[in-house]
């Protein structure tokens, strides 16, 4: 996902303020009691908001920062990889700006990518909040990647349509795919190196890590030393 900026959202009735927040467990528990906001009273204030987005968590906002380029690139990436397989089939591939609200665990987030397979369900009329999304990926970045890994695919986990979740590293060529079993169980199968395929067989599709990645710079490997031969005893 996009970072969460290190802030957590105050909100004052009709006016916003920004409070430091330490920690992304925060998403959890505020160290000060903050103004609680219902998911409708979030949605309306994040329809109109211009220059900041946010996530909802349980009547606690949370701002989100801008991605990297590695972020943008692998994100698009995907979508467009989704998009062109998909053509033909009953299926919607949605980018970054769509929303889907888990209304079990009371949390709105922005995934980097979704894919809706069959009929769309939306929250209202404005229909731009997904509520029944077949697969969700995510970028992981250095501050939310036990975040996505941990709680947000906890509460992902609640959407009853949801039958697959897909980790990409933003620093290395690895994906991890979770899929969902018949007894409710995740599987998990992980992918790297440009000749791996990611098997997305729920939707008909494969997605190669070579064009996931592709233009991505990832950071180069640290080169093992070779150390220096002994001297020879005299």
């Amino acid at each position: 996902m996009l970072a969460l900026a290190d802030q957590r959202v105050g909100w004052d009735y009709n006016r916003l303020s920004s409070i430091r927040s330490s920690d992304l467990s925060g998403v959890m528990m505020s160290a000060a009691p903050q103004p609680r906001l219902s998911f409708d009273d979030w949605l309306a204030i994040e329809r109109t908001a211009i220059e900041q987005r946010s996530e909802y968590v349980a009547g606690e906002v949370f701002a989100m920062a801008g991605g990297t380029e590695e972020h943008n690139l692998i994100a698009l990436n995907v979508g467009a990889e989704l998009r062109n397989q998909l053509k033909g089939q009953p299926c919607r591939v949605y980018p970054s700006d769509m929303k889907v609200h888990i209304a079990a665990a009371d949390v709105s987030a922005y995934p980097d990518v979704m894919v809706v397979c069959g009929e769309r369900v939306f929250h209202d009329g404005r229909r731009d909040v997904i509520t029944n999304p077949t697969l969700i990926v995510e970028v992981l970045s250095e501050s939310t990647e036990a975040y996505d890994r941990g709680e947000k695919f906890h509460h992902y986990r609640r959407l009853e349509s949801l039958q697959a979740y897909l980790l990409l590293s933003q620093t290395r060529m690895q994906a991890e795919l979770f899929l969902r079993q018949p007894d409710g169980t995740w599987s998990l199968s992980s992918y790297e190196g440009p000749a791996d395929s990611i098997p997305l067989h729920l939707i008909e599709s494969e997605l190669s890590l070579s064009e996931v990645y592709d233009k991505v710079e990832l950071p180069s490997a640290p080169t093992p030393s070779t150390p220096n031969p002994t001297a020879p005893s005299v």
